[in-house]
C-alpha cells in the first residue's frame, strides 16, 4: 500500500513538473514570439531610416541639378519673349523673311526649354523613386547614367552642406555597358552609398593635413562576359585588416558615435545578393579602399 503511495505521488509530482514545464515553455515561446515581432519592426524602421538619410544626402544635390535646367528654362523663356516682340513688329512691317527667320530662334528656343523640362521632371522622378520602397520591379536600367546621375548628386549634396568640401571626381564608363534588367532605385541607393562612403573617407584623410593629398573619388564600370562591374574607388585612409571581414554585418561602423547606424553595407550587400550579384571590398590601409559591384547581364 506504501509503495502504491508513493509510486502515485511521484507520478503526480512528475505531472504537475509536467505540467508548470509545458506552461513555461509556452510563456517563454510567447516572450520570443514577442521580442522577435519587435526586433522585426524596430528592424523596418532602422531600414526606413537608413532610406531616408541617404534621401536627405541627395536632396541638396538634387536642388543644385535641378537648379541648371531652371535657369535655362527661364532664360530661353526671356529671351523668346523678346524675340516674339521683335516677330510682331517685322509682321507689321511686312518683313516676311526676318519674321520667319525669327520664328525659327523661338522654335529652336522652344525645343531646349523642353529639353531642360524634361531634365528637372527627370530629376524629381528620380528622387522620388529613390524615397519609395522598393515595388521589386525588374526594368532596364542604364547603369552609366544611374552611376554617374548618383555621382554628381552626392557630390553637390554634400557640398551644400558643407562648402570647404572638394574632391577630384574621374568616371570611367564602359561605352559597351548598355542597359541590365535591375531594380533601378534598389542599384541607385547602392551606389549612392558606396559614393557617400568614398567622399567620407576622402574627407577624413583631408584632415591630417598630408602634404601634396589631392582627395579623388573614380566611379568605373566594365562589361566582362556575362557580367557588369561598378566600381567606386577613394584614395581615403583604407579598412583596417582588422574589422575587414566585418563591415557588411549589420551596425557594424567604423564612424563616430552618431554619424552612422551601421545598416548602410549590410544593406547593400543584400540588395546585390537579391540581384543574384556580389559586393566585395579591396583596400589597403593608408591607400584606400574600392569596392566592386557585379551583377548579372
Amino acid at each position: 500500500m506504501n509503495a502504491f503511495l508513493g509510486i502515485t505521488f511521484t507520478l503526480f509530482v512528475i505531472a504537475i513538473f509536467l505540467f508548470w514545464n509545458s506552461r513555461l515553455k509556452q510563456k517563454a515561446k510567447r516572450n520570443i514570439e514577442k521580442a522577435y515581432d519587435q526586433l522585426k519592426s524596430t528592424q523596418s524602421q532602422l531600414i526606413q531610416s537608413e532610406k531616408m538619410a541617404s534621401l536627405g544626402e541627395l536632396t541638396a544635390g538634387i536642388a543644385h541639378e535641378i537648379q541648371n535646367p531652371l535657369n535655362f528654362v527661364n532664360n530661353f523663356s526671356e529671351v523668346s519673349s523678346e524675340l516674339l516682340s521683335e516677330m510682331k513688329i517685322e509682321l507689321e512691317n511686312n518683313n516676311k523673311e526676318e519674321a520667319i527667320a525669327i520664328a525659327e530662334d523661338v522654335k529652336q528656343n522652344l525645343e531646349k526649354i523642353l529639353h531642360h523640362g524634361k531634365r528637372a521632371d527627370g530629376i524629381v522622378k528620380g528622387m522620388l523613386q529613390h524615397s519609395r520602397s522598393s515595388s521589386g520591379s525588374i526594368e532596364p536600367t542604364d547603369i552609366n547614367k544611374l552611376a554617374d546621375e548618383y555621382f554628381r548628386l552626392a557630390y553637390h549634396g554634400l557640398r551644400a552642406k558643407d562648402k570647404s568640401f572638394n574632391a577630384m571626381l574621374k568616371t570611367d564608363f564602359d561605352e559597351r555597358m548598355g542597359t541590365i534588367n535591375a531594380v533601378a532605385q534598389d542599384i541607385g541607393r547602392v551606389v549612392l552609398n558606396l559614393i557617400t562612403n568614398a567622399f567620407y573617407a576622402v574627407e577624413e584623410k583631408k584632415k591630417l593635413q598630408l602634404e601634396g593629398y589631392e582627395p579623388t573619388v573614380l566611379v568605373s564600370t566594365k562589361r566582362v562576359d556575362d557580367r557588369v562591374l561598378i566600381s567606386v574607388k577613394d584614395n581615403g585612409n583604407g579598412i583596417s585588416p582588422k574589422v575587414l571581414d566585418k563591415i557588411f554585418q549589420p551596425f557594424f561602423t567604423t564612424k563616430p558615435t552618431g554619424q552612422g547606424t551601421g545598416l548602410g553595407l549590410s544593406l547593400s550587400y543584400d540588395i546585390i545578393k537579391a540581384h543574384g550579384g556580389d559586393l566585395k571590398v579591396d583596400s589597403q590601409e593608408g591607400e584606400g579602399a574600392e569596392f566592386t559591384i557585379s551583377l548579372p547581364v
